[in-house]
């Protein structure tokens, strides 16, 4: 028989060794050493339940926890030497950890299988993420506000279809983006709580005959559940799916909001300036200052949609229980939470570094007849049916467009035209702050309601 290399967990069943390319092929050590203390904190929590229920010994659990306090420094220093022959992060702890304490290593696996210990660290590295990117977005949510706060009276025109819609309080627009970024944090919370179940002791896919206590490891690694399905607990990854759709909803926000601020920055808009720091140049052109971060976020938004589509493509097809077809769940994982983490830094920062140009914004209000709808529905409340009013108005919009001038700019007699029921007080309702002004119900425009908006998203955040 052909002496098989000591260093796979494995190796006994096999007289030959698996060739370098397939070695290389299907090794992740290379990606998934960023769970090594997550996987640590796994195993310490393992060990204790196993001492505790007299599986291994007082002695073995004391020996492991200082085997593994050594390899944790090593880890943290970047003296831990990783080695391919070792596949992944697993065995490349165990290895260590044997050569360190001797049998004492080899016993920490008893009662688990890598299956049940990969899916324990990928729920421990997300939930400790998920935490992290919830207090990012709250820290994009406060500089929201803090743009929005000085903003509420500054009338930017609102669009659908990208026309001059109707006008809209500059700070009520950027309070969308906060609505939509608190909906993503309580995708976020919510998806935690399913992410927070533990499958350690399913073991390979039957759970174990050992008699261990799941319910303890559970507690101690803070966990709220245990999975009560054996098979179901080590091959899916649907709360790694439920994660990587809740941040490609982000991602899809901020490219909205991206969207928005690049148009916003163009000479033909002139709506707002983006910090220089924020910015480049270009290499031929030298007037040009390119809005690059909001750009990225586009296409960056893009990358994580795809690693969610490939996560389900991932999935689609695997029988139960664990196949090594979910070795290829990690990179996607980890780039989506580096790729958010570092856009939502970003982004909070950016958005400090917003001037506002609010007469540019005026000026752009006044074009596309914004307040055509105030007029409808003035002639409405004066007892004029909606659609007879609509009719109306739009006869009187294109007579100002054939003048060129705004409605606000016709003579009454002029509007009389249009209606008998127009009368000198229609003057105030044409007017930008006016039409604001209007919308005074939960949910509007009206500066007085975008006011109270901000003073309850600030307490939301707060509490």
């Amino acid at each position: 028989m052909a002496t098989m290399q000591d260093n796979a967990a494995w190796s006994g069943r096999f007289n030959e060794p698996v060739a370098e390319l397939v070695k290389r092929y299907t090794a992740s050590v290379d990606f998934d050493q960023r769970l090594a203390l997550v996987d640590i904190q796994g195993s310490l929590a393992h060990a204790q339940m196993l001492a505790e229920c007299a599986i291994i010994s007082t002695q073995d659990l004391q020996d492991i926890r200082r085997g593994l306090a050594q390899i944790e420094n090593e880890v943290i220093s970047g003296d831990f030497d990783w080695q391919l022959d070792l596949e992944d992060v697993h065995l490349n702890i165990e290895k260590r950890l044997t050569t360190l304490v001797g049998d004492a290593g080899k016993r920490l696996h008893t009662g688990r299988s890598r299956n049940d210990q990969v899916a324990t660290d990928i729920r421990l590295y997300l939930r400790h993420e998920i935490d992290n990117l919830v207090a990012l977005l709250k820290n994009l949510q406060t500089a929201l506000l803090d743009l929005a706060e000085p903003n509420t009276h500054t009338i930017l025109p609102g669009f659908t279809h990208l026309q001059v819609a109707q006008p809209v309080s500059f700070a009520h627009h950027l309070m969308a983006y906060f609505e939509m970024l608190q909906r993503d944090t309580e995708r976020f919370v919510d998806a935690r709580r399913r992410v927070n179940r533990l499958p350690l002791g399913a073991a390979a896919l039957t759970g174990t005959s050992y008699p261990i206590k799941r319910e303890r490891v559970a507690e101690l690694l803070g966990f709220e559940a245990v999975c009560q399905n054996s098979l179901d607990a080590v091959s899916d990854r649907d709360f790694a799916i439920e994660f990587t759709a809740a941040a490609a909803l982000v991602m899809t926000h901020l490219s909205r909001l991206s969207e928005e601020l690049i148009l916003w920055m163009s000479p033909r808009f002139g709506f707002i300036d983006i910090a220089d720091r924020f910015c480049t140049g270009s290499s031929i052109m030298p007037q040009k200052k390119n809005p690059d971060v909001p750009e990225l976020v586009r296409g960056k938004t893009g990358r994580v949609n795809g690693h969610l589509v490939a996560l389900l493509t991932l999935m689609k097809g695997q029988p139960l229980a664990y196949n090594k077809d979910n070795q290829e769940d990690k990179e996607p994982l980890f780039d989506t939470v580096d790729t958010l983490t570092q856009t939502l830094r970003i982004y909070a920062d950016m958005m400090r570094g917003i001037t506002v140009k609010p007469d540019a914004m005026r000026a752009a209000a006044l074009q596309g007849y914004a307040t055509a709808t105030d007029l409808a529905d003035y002639l409405v409340k004066k007892g004029l049916p909606f659609r007879d009013a609509h009719e109306a108005v739009a006869l009187a919009v294109r007579h100002a467009e054939q003048k060129g001038c705004d409605l606000a700019e016709l003579k009454l007699d002029e509007l009389q035209q249009f209606s008998a029921l127009i009368t000198d007080d229609i003057y105030g309702v044409l007017t930008l702050e006016g039409s604001l002004a209007a919308r005074n119900h939960t949910g509007g425009t009206a500066p007085q309601q975008v006011t109270a908006a901000i003073a309850r998203a600030r307490k939301l955040l707060a509490g």
